[in-house]
């Protein structure tokens, strides 16, 4: 199993296209070969979870059969090319996953994996469904945890992703090693506390967590490769 995740930078100029592409790419995701789990995403502004959409920047997040099924949708796809026409930057990494725990759209999309022991560069993806009537408890926290995890030792960038403005919503962040990312987690007291929050007063109606390795960076993402230096292409 590989996962995918593609960030595309639209010109200005052509934001409608971007628009459009939300609902235009759900035909050809569809009828991808190998592709078993797919969405097309909207993105932040502050790189985590984000009131304000970038109008520029969109995502498709894709769960692949194997590296030549995403090799062959990358290189040869309406997607692609799609991107290739009204883009301006572009930038994909591929994973394995390592970890993942609960739920998106009722599915399981990057399995049961359970790999320890793990050393390197991680990816870890963080996504719920916010209950309407916890809301405005999510957002009122989003602020401080986002300045907290830039501010963490071993965080190297982070996305903003989502289905749905306001109560979809994901992110993607990447770190030096795992213990960067307990230490944010779990040692952070602020961190710490947001979680408790969220299981004391249910928070999500739906949620997942997982953990990828980081095994292919190609492009840019504001204008630099995040994991240039860190893992072998």
């Amino acid at each position: 199993m590989i996962v995918s995740l593609t960030i595309i930078r639209y010109r200005k100029l052509f934001v409608p296209f971007a628009l459009l592409a939300m609902a235009v790419h759900r035909l050809p995701m569809r009828m991808q070969k190998g592709c078993t789990f797919w969405q097309l995403l909207g993105t932040g502004k502050k790189g985590t979870f984000a009131l304000r959409p970038d109008w520029q920047q969109w995502g498709l997040l894709a769960v692949w059969d194997n590296r030549e099924d995403f090799d062959h949708f990358y290189r040869r796809s309406f997607i692609t090319r799609w991107w290739s026409g009204f883009g301006v930057e572009k930038w994909t990494i591929l994973c394995e996953p390592l970890q993942s725990h609960g739920k998106w759209d009722s599915k399981e999309p990057f399995g049961n994996p359970n790999v320890v022991n793990y050393q390197g560069p991680v990816a870890i993806l963080t996504r719920a469904t916010i209950r309407p009537n916890r809301l405005k408890n999510f957002w009122a926290n989003v602020d401080e945890v986002s300045e907290l995890m830039r501010n963490s030792s071993g965080y190297i960038t982070s996305l903003g992703i989502g289905e749905r403005p306001l109560y979809r919503q994901a992110t993607f962040s990447i770190w030096n090693s795992l213990d960067d990312v307990k230490a944010f987690a779990y040692r952070s007291k602020e961190h710490s506390q947001v979680i408790k929050k969220t299981r004391d007063e249910g928070w999500y109606s739906e949620e997942l967590f997982a953990r990828f390795k980081p095994i292919a960076s190609m492009g840019t993402l504001n204008n630099a490769d995040p994991l240039k230096g860190l893992i072998e292409i």
